[in-house]
Order: C-alpha cells, then sequence, then structure tokens
C-alpha cells in the first residue's frame, strides 16, 4: 500500500490567528504552543479529504454569518446527505439556502464571510470550514475555504437523526425582545446550542471572517437571569479560542437553540460580556470563564426542522462539569470547583 503523504499545515507567513484570538492565548498563557499545533496541522488553508468525505456525508449543517446590520445569526441547512459537495480541496458546494424562516434568509451575498459548521452527534466528530461566498442563487451556494480545522469532542451530546419525508409546515411567531415562558423552559432543559460570532476587519486578510461553533453541558448549565440575560459557562477546549477571540473585538453575538423534541427552533442575538474570573466562575465546576448574553432580539420558529432525534446520550465529558443550581450551592458554602486548564492538546475531528 502506498505511503499516505503527510496532510499541509498553515503554510502562510501571517498568524491564522486574528489581534481577538491571540489576546486570549496570551492571557491563557498558550499562544506560543497553540501557533505550533495550528501550523503544523490544526488548521490548513484548505480540506483534507476525509473533511471532504464527512461533509458530504452530513444531512445538516451549521452556517454562521452577519446580516445587512451587522449582526451575527447561526442557522441550520436540512437535506439529505449529499447535499454538501467539495469538487476540490478549497471549494465547498452547499445544495441548500437559509429557509424563510431564518433571520439570514435574504442576508447573503457573493463576498459574504460564512462559517461552516459539519456535526455528527453520535460519534462526537465536528469540522469546520470557513471562507467567503463566491457563488450563491436561491437554492445553492458556493464557498471559497480559507480555514479548515477539526474540533474536539468534547461536551457534544449523542443524538441519531432521521429526516422526515413530510413534516409539515413552519411557523416562526412574532420577533421579540424578552424570552416569553416557552422559551425559558427550552433553555432549562437545553444541553446545546450554537454560537455564532464575526470578526470583520479587512487589514487582517487571512484571519477575518465569521465563525459558529457549538456548545455543550447538562441541563441547567444556561443560567437564565431575567427574560433578556442569559449566562453559560466556557468550558476548557482546544485552546485556539475562536469564539471568544471574535467578542473580544466584536460583542455581538447570535444563538442557535433546537427543542430535540419538538423540532422547533429558538434564534436569539444580543451582546455579550466576558467575565474571567470571580465568585460565579470560581464555583461552577468546568468552568475556565462565564459569558454573559445580553438579548436584544428572539425568534422562536415552530416544527422548523425535518428532523427528528433519537434519545440523548450525554457526553461522558459532563462528568466533571456542573450546572448552575450546584454552583449556586458550591458559592454559598464557598467551595472552589473551577481548576486551571492544564494541557493544550491537538485539535480532532480529522
Amino acid at each position: 500500500m502506498p505511503n499516505t503523504p503527510p496532510l499541509r499545515g498553515w503554510t502562510a507567513v501571517e498568524s491564522p490567528f486574528h489581534k481577538g484570538e491571540l489576546i486570549v492565548q496570551d492571557r491563557v498563557g498558550v499562544r506560543a504552543r497553540v501557533d505550533g499545533i495550528a501550523r503544523r496541522a490544526g488548521i490548513r488553508d484548505y480540506m483534507p479529504d476525509q473533511h471532504r468525505l464527512f461533509f458530504a456525508e452530513r444531512p445538516f449543517l451549521l452556517i454562521g454569518a452577519v446580516d445587512a446590520a451587522g449582526q451575527p445569526w447561526p442557522t441550520i441547512l436540512v437535506r439529505q446527505p449529499g447535499f454538501i459537495t467539495t469538487p476540490d480541496e478549497q471549494t465547498m458546494r452547499i445544495a441548500a439556502t437559509p429557509p424563510p424562516h431564518s433571520p439570514l434568509h435574504g442576508q447573503l451575498h457573493v463576498g459574504t464571510f460564512l462559517g461552516a459548521l459539519g456535526i455528527q452527534f453520535t460519534t462526537g466528530r465536528r469540522n469546520r470550514a470557513n471562507g467567503v461566498i463566491t457563488g450563491l442563487s436561491d437554492q445553492n451556494m458556493s464557498l471559497a475555504v480559507h480555514q479548515s480545522y477539526g474540533n474536539c469532542r468534547k461536551y457534544i451530546q449523542a443524538r441519531e437523526p432521521s429526516l422526515v419525508n413530510e413534516p409539515g409546515p413552519a411557523a416562526a411567531l412574532p420577533e421579540a425582545s424578552r424570552l416569553t415562558s416557552e422559551d425559558i423552559n427550552l433553555l432549562r432543559h437545553a444541553d446545546t446550542f450554537f454560537i455564532a460570532t464575526a470578526y470583520l476587519n479587512g487589514d487582517d486578510k487571512l484571519s477575518q471572517g465569521a465563525d459558529v461553533s457549538h456548545r455543550g453541558g447538562r441541563p441547567g448549565f444556561i443560567r437564565i437571569d431575567d427574560d433578556r440575560t442569559l449566562t453559560v459557562p466556557d468550558f476548557t477546549g482546544n485552546f485556539l479560542f475562536n469564539t471568544i477571540g471574535n467578542l473580544m473585538c466584536n460583542p455581538r453575538v447570535g444563538l442557535l437553540f433546537i427543542d430535540f423534541e419538538s423540532a422547533d427552533l429558538l434564534y436569539v442575538a444580543g451582546e455579550t460580556r466576558i467575565i474571567w474570573d470571580g465568585p460565579d466562575v470560581a464555583a461552577f465546576a468546568g468552568a475556565q470563564r462565564l459569558l454573559q448574553f445580553r438579548l436584544n432580539t428572539i425568534r422562536r420558529v415552530s416544527n422548523a426542522l425535518p428532523i427528528r432525534w433519537s434519545p440523548v446520550r450525554y457526553s461522558e465529558n459532563l462528568a466533571s462539569t456542573g450546572i448552575w443550581k450546584e454552583a449556586a450551592t458550591n458559592k454559598e458554602a464557598g467551595v472552589e470547583n473551577n481548576e486551571a486548564a492544564a494541557e493544550v492538546t491537538e485539535t480532532n475531528g480529522a
């Protein structure tokens, strides 16, 4: 059997990271190590064959982009596997565009920065491809991939998706500025959400763009401070700090929550405050910092996805993480559960 050539890493002289990501890496003390990992194989300017095959097998894709007002939004595209193709290692073609209920419907155009996330809940694999839209029609778009990399499997809950042939019509509720009791109930039971951020600075040609990423935890890891404010822990990951690096420069954020029982979607948008330390961080098991979202726009869509999901199997990595009810008890008792991250690992999902 012939030897497989080694995967190429980041080949540009410039860093794959922008100033916000570098600030956070410096703060945590991992900048030099992460730069070495990224340049060897952690971040690439092309999609390796195994990523291309992975995307082709997916029945859904998460994307993130900004709307005309500069607001980042995540959304989900669902089709039969095969709707994502990669004619070459730097081109992704997607036979889908944001549906009418999505905040990104009608907001994309040639030249829009787009982040794409393929995720397989049952195995925990997730791969990302970020770039710029080079072709767009009513039903298709093409993406020139500028950055491609895998993400760690941590905190991903296992669910098997099944496509539904006739799911019934989706119905978007009126846009709101405050969470309803139904929204709050969804958030209290949520174990997964997706977060879209963006760093758009023309001076950073190789590192600017939009991102969409996954966040997971035990039900109860989202704190509803009031009907316009949410607080979530940030757990140890791969130390690339793409999301938090973007938020350092641009606090605007979009979140997407999936009700895996009803197929409803909850979109929320607002601004972020990063809480680096303090008693709430110390009391929450596994938290390295907190993200607090002040919401200004809320959109709920019922029966939004033509997918039904198998019962959940929680990630074993959640055993070392907390929920807010436990954190409140720890804080009252003066117990500190948070430990500093000690290891930087290679990105996976390759």
